[in-house]
């Protein structure tokens, strides 16, 4: 069976992040103009913090591209972290006898991060070592994997976007937006929100969160149009589309709830105002809802409607206001480290969730037509229509 996977590494502060997807189809045209795109909105954002400012990341593609097509072998991508430069002895692979005061070596951890938990785990008396390989930086080199399983998408017609429904609680109430106010998000907007007075209220709310030193969380939604019924199955617990959706959001730094469609304000609800009824419509000769509460999803499989993926996220762990820890050598307490840092990064996990997902569903496309080439996946594509059609 194809598959579509991926696989990352590097550290936040080291050379490069580096990338390998396997698993497209040979022959698909790939743009590393718009893999950068991806990055660079990955960066954008109203309270993000310093790193922004040193990083302008970019892709190079090392294997897997030849004169802008796939080979249908593996891709390899390497983004270069710039501040590599002011870390090299720190971050060095090779052995460095620094003193303690340049060794930049964390023992206080911050509460909610994985500084200790991992410590443990790694029996690790440097906390660097997990901050590193934990820190969100490695997030780039999933995006840049996501770019790619995007222009696989664009090629049979599905569009992903994301915003920002709620920030530090503001509107009270989430926001739910139609396709077209969400494409409508300029650019340039600060915080990818539709609704202008409530990405204001956020504005101010971040302003306000910098001068006390803390930090904030919010609600990315991400959508996907144009998906084909059938994609995913109910058969098997692993297989089912909405768990491995589930999964790759989960996967998110600081992400700590998932919902698709109605989510959990569908368990507060009667069924009646929950599922979506089926109709038929003649004309086009296919089966429509004019709801879509279960977000594009039933039983683990895309049913045709739009898939509608809401992640919610705690506030950032580092705080400049820090939180009380204790030292893992003296079992003293002290304040927890503190690293450059977010304010917050709701809109750049909006960014990493459509990332996320459209490897998903790319992969689940995959799955269903297989295809070693792009061509040989378009016929199978076109056949599948026709079952659709005829149905």
């Amino acid at each position: 069976m194809s598959k579509l996977r991926f696989t990352t590494a590097g550290e936040s502060h080291g050379q490069a992040l580096v990338a390998i997807l396997e698993g497209l189809p040979a022959g698909l045209r790939i743009d590393v103009g718009e893999i950068d795109r991806e990055l660079a909105r990955r960066q954008w954002g109203y309270g993000r913090g310093g790193r922004m400012k040193i990083e302008r990341d970019q892709a190079e593609i090392l294997s897997g591209v030849r004169h802008g097509l796939t080979l249908g072998s593996p891709i390899a991508l390497l983004i270069r972290n710039k501040d590599w430069a002011n870390w090299t002895d720190v971050m060095s692979a090779e052995p460095r006898d620094l003193p303690e005061e340049k060794s930049r070596r964390l023992k206080r951890p911050r509460p909610g991060h994985a500084d200790l938990a991992a410590g443990q785990k790694y029996d690790a008396r440097d906390l660097r070592n997990v901050l590193e390989r934990a820190s969100a930086r490695e997030t780039a080199a999933r995006v840049a994997c996501g770019a790619l399983a995007k222009q696989l998408l664009t090629a049979f017609d599905v569009e992903i976007r994301s915003h920002v429904i709620q920030l530090g609680g503001v509107p009270e109430t989430p926001l739910t937006l139609d396709w077209d106010a969400i494409n409508a998000i300029p650019d340039d907007a600060p915080l990818r929100c539709a609704d202008i007075e409530a990405q204001q209220r956020m504005v101010d709310l971040i302003d306000e969160t910098k001068r006390a030193g803390d930090t904030l969380g919010g609600i990315f939604e991400v959508v996907a149009r144009g998906l084909v019924p059938g994609l995913g199955s109910h058969t098997s617990w692993d297989s089912k589309l909405d768990g491995r959706l589930a999964q790759a959001a989960m996967s998110i730094p600081a992400v700590k709830a998932v919902a698709i469609g109605a989510g959990v304000e569908a368990a507060g609800l009667p069924g009646s105002e929950v599922h979506d009824e089926i109709f038929y419509d003649n004309q086009a000769q296919e089966f429509i809802r004019h709801t879509n509460r279960a977000g594009g999803l039933e039983g683990g499989v895309t049913n045709g409607a739009e898939l509608r993926v809401r992640g919610f996220l705690k506030p950032i762990s580092t705080l400049r206001r820090a939180l009380r820890s204790v030292d893992i050598d003296t079992k003293e307490e002290e304040a927890a480290a503190f690293e450059r840092s977010d304010v917050t990064a709701v809109p750049a996990a909006g960014v990493i969730g459509e990332a996320m997902i459209a490897l998903v569903v790319a992969g689940a496309m995959i799955e269903k037509l297989g295809g070693d080439s792009l061509g040989e996946m378009r016929r199978n594509f076109d056949g599948y229509c026709r079952q659709l059609h005829e149905y």
